[in-house]
């Protein structure tokens, strides 16, 4: 479909394909199967001025917004989800600063992003604390000019590689969410550690850590927005970068229906290809259409939020439930048409769907995201009696 890119979101976009085609298709599997941190391609990323699409310019980005992210995350997972969602979540980290941070913070965190000399990662869940976000046990107490954090953080995607992340804390558990805050800390800082790297079914280039903080000590000044508002930092977060993972479903359905028509048209039976079979089209079809009709969504979606539009829980919660599923679907479908050889790691279409599972689950399993737009309906309901 045409959907009317400016020349830059054509050369934005251009440019991630051919890194993704050049750079990423030919090492995926490998980093994969090594479970290795994708540091070459960050570089590549960086070269390219690709880590800034979302930054404004004064602070050293392209200034773009979550469409320029969501087409470079697409193509990135087009070749591999792995290295897409380690670009995509320093993104993640990035938002509570561009959205939440003082002058100050600003400048001196995201030029750094901006040029890829620094890599983000944002600490939410935790072990007690995953669809119930609210539920954190992480604590930090004031002390003086600085604040005391002790606690651990669970599954955080770019743990251990990343140097800054916003951390959210309960400040006053007696007031619930309202009690969260949050506080950007930086790799290094004393009693900041980190546990294992996970071993996980998908997207295993990328790096997922737990954090640990034993009396970690942060300056006062390292509070995003103000005491209190961790929780609507979190939230107002997530809502900006769902589309992101929609994105990534997208990109990594694309790459599996890509290789599901090349096979078909190329692997014969009973003396014709396998695309000649009415059954095979019509899989194709509806492979095609699902995802077609997922990718306006997500894209509808980021330049609505990009045009300034205030409330868009829904919309988002939206484009990340209806990307992710079809993902799901249309790589089980992909695994299916290869048949034998689709379940084999010689073609790429097995870890296109370990990787697609992910995205219905992080970010907000889809199950959460359902109840986010049923709120967000209902209350508009209300409000029009």
């Amino acid at each position: 479909m045409e959907y009317f890119l400016t020349e830059e979101q054509k050369m934005i976009k251009e440019l991630a394909a051919r890194i993704a085609d050049e750079r990423i298709k030919p090492v995926a599997a490998e980093l994969d199967e090594k479970e290795e941190f994708p540091w070459e391609i960050m570089k590549v990323l960086a070269e390219a001025d690709l880590c800034g699409v979302y930054i404004p310019q004064e602070y050293g980005g392209l200034g773009g917004g979550v469409f320029e992210q969501v087409l470079v995350v697409e193509e990135l997972s087009r070749a591999c989800s792995g290295v897409a969602v380690s670009y995509a979540a320093t993104g993640l980290g990035a938002f509570p600063i561009l959205m939440f941070g003082t002058e100050e913070q600003k400048k001196r965190y995201l030029p750094d992003i901006a040029a890829g000399k620094r890599l983000a990662a944002f600490a939410l869940t935790e072990a007690n604390a995953g669809s119930d976000a609210g539920a954190i046990e992480t604590t930090a107490v004031r002390d003086g000019d600085y604040y005391i954090l002790n606690g651990t953080k669970q599954w955080i995607t770019n743990g251990g590689e990343a140097e800054i992340y916003p951390v959210i804390a309960m400040t006053d558990r007696s007031k619930g969410p309202r009690g969260a805050t949050a506080f950007i800390v930086e790799k290094g800082t004393p009693g900041f550690s980190f546990g294992k790297k996970e071993k996980k079914m998908g997207i295993r280039a990328s790096a997922t850590r737990e954090l640990i903080f034993t009396d970690c000590r942060i300056p006062k000044e390292n509070v995003l927005g103000r005491e209190g508002m961790g929780f609507i930092v979190a939230m107002k977060t997530l809502d900006r970068t769902r589309p992101g993972i929609g994105a990534q479903a997208i990109g990594i359905a694309q790459g599996a229906l890509d290789v599901a028509v090349k096979y078909a048209r190329e692997r014969h039976q009973f003396g014709v290809p396998i695309s000649s079979f009415q059954a095979i089209q019509h899989m194709l079809a509806d492979m095609a259409t699902q995802l077609e009709a997922a990718r306006a969504l997500v894209y509808a979606t980021a330049r609505m939020i990009d045009a300034g539009v205030k409330e868009f829980s829904k919309e988002a919660a939206m484009a990340k439930l209806f990307a992710s599923d079809m993902a799901m679907k249309v790589t089980i479908d992909a695994v299916q048409i290869l048949g034998g050889y689709g379940y084999m790691r010689d073609y790429p279409v097995e870890k296109m769907m370990r990787d697609a599972k992910i995205t219905q689950i992080y970010e907000g399993t889809n199950q959460i995201q359902r109840n986010v737009i049923a709120l967000e309906l209902i209350k508009e309901y209300a409000g029009r009696k």
